[in-house]
């Protein structure tokens, strides 16, 4: 059933995929979502307010709150035996009060272990603010 769930999403998100990105308005921040240790990130709310696109945020200057969902595996094994890895979903929220328009962002997703964390680049790739919430189901 998980598996199958699992497919199912990643049939949509592979349709999302097809429609191009809008342009970026330059009257706002866009934000880019990625992750090198997860299988997927996507953007969920942008001040409590479900999104329609989960493939980025776009924002106008000032203060929001972003929330990801990430996926990822966790590899359990112990008394050296191999099983097949869990899957772990996570909603990350990461607070940012200085957002400018016009201005490039990336937010970052990782794991490590059963941890997950977030962080927002600016463009010049420094980090301006990491995750304030992390709400992880098993």
């Amino acid at each position: 059933m998980r598996r199958s769930v699992l497919m199912l999403m990643a049939g949509l998100l592979s349709a999302c995929t097809s429609t191009p990105l809008p342009n970026a308005d330059p009257a706002r921040a866009w934000i880019d979502l990625e992750t090198q240790t997860g299988k997927l990130v996507m953007a969920e709310r942008l001040d409590n307010q479900r999104l329609q696109d989960g493939r980025y945020f776009q924002v106008t200057p000032g203060s929001h709150e972003l929330m990801v969902r990430f996926d990822y595996e966790v590899f359990i094994g112990g008394m050296g035996q191999f099983s097949d890895p869990q899957e772990r979903l996570c909603y990350l929220s990461v607070r940012y009060d200085d957002f400018r328009p016009g201005q490039h962002y990336r937010l970052q997703a990782r794991s490590v272990g059963f941890n997950a964390y977030a962080r927002l680049y600016n463009a010049a790739g420094e980090v301006v603010a990491e995750e304030r919430l992390v709400n992880c189901l098993p």
